[in-house]
């Protein structure tokens, strides 16, 4: 064999070594980010000790793909389903849920012959305590009480109401739920003997469409997206550094919660990734490439400051798992237009103390369901 035949072979099998290992190393640098395995802490430092570049223009981006001419606004989104992924939410609904109240409420009295029990006030509530979409609720004066409260079995009651909600997300209480409400409560009210006084239809009716258009005009649901600038996130990875800064799965999978410090309340943010993938045979080989930050602002006091946390945690994520944080559109958020929307935000919240609906409060809660 000559020297040239030699020169060839080891040349060649160089080229071929070379590209091996470029294959393997291309593959292990696309492959999904896998959870650290040294416990649910290593390698990421508390919230309150992440510090972002005070010159960035966005969030953990790259300045040079970001158009200054260009204002792009995170997702104030009447579409976004609210966060509902909390532990025990079903359960939790009607315990946070705020007595009757004329303000979001159509409210009829029925009148007594004399004491009722608790137990035939439950008997004779409606099966289905809805009109349409609306919710239905019964309250009681309990004897020598002077506070309304749910039925209770081993309570007697001197007086009741029963009311209706005027509206929610779903839109305005209209004439035939009105009737509906009606039909229910008339019976409920027959079988205690009992003698219902109803408002005014039509007056209620355009009490609800004043509502609706009211809570329409000052509804928000923000969300912002973080995309894998390289690499993408095995489910695992997600959760794990999602759980370093206090967030706990929800009950649909795919879906993460920051509890509220006050109990059975909704959650302060919510966090989703692809379902599919949560679901997997081997979610470990499973590919995330974005996932979605969501807070319902009705739903969460504004004492919490849920919109800077939520900024600081998207600052978090997106710095340590080389993300950058975009609107619905995929264009990265600035500083000065998340800016723009923390003081929207505090009119907004302003507004809603001014008519008695103050974001996180339990009427809030039932207005904006």
């Amino acid at each position: 064999m000559s020297n040239l035949t030699i020169a060839v072979a080891i040349a060649g099998g160089l080229v071929l070594a070379a590209l091996i290992a470029y294959n393997t190393w291309t593959l292990r640098r696309n492959a999904p980010r896998q959870p650290e395995g040294d416990g649910p802490h290593s390698g990421l430092a508390p919230l309150d000790g992440a510090q972002g570049g005070p010159d960035d223009p966005v969030l953990h981006a790259d300045p040079n793909d970001v158009h200054s001419a260009d204002r792009h606004e995170p997702l104030f989104d009447p579409d976004l389903p609210p966060p509902t992924g909390q532990p025990g939410a079903a359960a939790l609904l009607g315990s946070r849920r705020g007595g009757l109240d004329p303000l979001i409420d159509v409210i009829a009295p029925v009148a007594l012959e004399g004491l009722v029990s608790g137990a035939a006030v439950l008997a004779a509530t409606p099966a289905t305590r809805r009109a349409g979409s609306k919710p239905i609720a019964v309250e009681g004066l309990r004897d020598g009480a002077a506070e309304w409260e749910p039925p209770v079995a081993s309570a007697r009651y001197r007086a009741l109401q029963i009311g209706v909600q005027l509206a929610n997300r779903t839109g305005a209480l209209n004439e035939i739920e009105y009737s509906e409400f009606v039909v229910k409560a008339q019976a409920f009210a027959d079988a205690l003997n009992g003698a219902p006084e109803f408002p005014e239809m039509l007056d209620e009716v355009a009490r609800a469409r004043e509502l609706d258009q009211f809570a329409s005009a000052h509804d928000a649901q923000l969300a912002f997206v973080l995309r894998a600038r390289h690499a993408a996130w095995s489910p695992g990875y997600v959760q794990q550094n999602a759980a370093r800064l206090g967030f706990v799965p929800g009950m649909l999978p795919g879906r993460m919660v920051l509890p509220n410090t006050d109990a059975g309340a909704p959650p302060v943010l919510g966090l989703v990734f692809d379902t599919q993938a949560a679901l997997a045979d081997d979610p470990a080989q499973s590919a995330i490439r974005e996932l979605m930050l969501s807070l319902d602002v009705p739903q969460v006091d504004r004492a919490l400051e849920p919109f800077a946390r939520m900024r600081e945690i998207a600052e978090a994520l997106a710095r340590e798992m080389d993300g950058v944080v975009t609107d619905s559109d995929g264009q990265p958020l600035r500083t000065e237009t998340l800016d723009a929307i923390g003081q929207d935000l505090e009119q907004l919240y302003d507004t809603l103390d001014g008519r008695e609906l103050s974001a996180g409060s339990a009427l809030a809660r039932r207005l904006f369901s």
